[in-house]
C-alpha cells in the first residue's frame, strides 16, 4: 500500500504526458495513412490523436479486448484506426470552418 501512495501523484501527471505523446504520434501517422494534405496545425493533430486513441479504447473494449501481457496489438490498431478517422474527418471539418472565416473576412 505504501508504494502505491507514493506512485499514484506520479502516475497521474505521466497519464497526461503519455497522452499527448501518443496523440501525437497516432496523429502524426494518421495524417501520413490519409491521401492528400491535411491543412490542420500540429496542436489540433495531437488533441485528434488523442479522441482517436480514446475511440479505438472504446471500440477495444466494446469487442472485449481487455489488458493483455505484453504488447496490446489489437488495441494499438484499433487506435491508429481512431485517429485515422477522427484526423480524417477533423481536417475537413477544420478546412470547412476555416474557409468560411476567410470567405467572410473577404466579404
Amino acid at each position: 500500500m505504501h508504494d502505491l501512495v507514493h506512485r499514484a501523484p506520479l502516475g497521474g501527471d505521466m497519464n497526461w504526458l503519455w497522452a499527448i505523446i501518443l496523440g501525437l504520434v497516432l496523429g502524426v501517422i494518421a495524417r501520413a495513412l490519409i491521401p492528400g494534405k491535411q491543412a490542420i496545425p500540429l496542436w489540433l493533430t495531437v488533441i485528434f490523436g488523442m479522441l482517436g486513441s480514446v475511440l479505438g479504447n472504446w471500440a477495444a473494449t466494446g469487442i472485449g479486448v481487455e489488458d493483455t501481457k505484453g504488447i496490446d496489438w489489437t488495441r494499438h490498431l484499433l487506435q491508429l484506426i481512431g485517429a485515422v478517422i477522427v484526423v480524417a474527418v477533423g481536417s475537413r471539418l477544420w478546412a470547412m470552418v476555416r474557409g468560411r472565416s476567410h470567405h467572410q473576412q473577404r466579404a
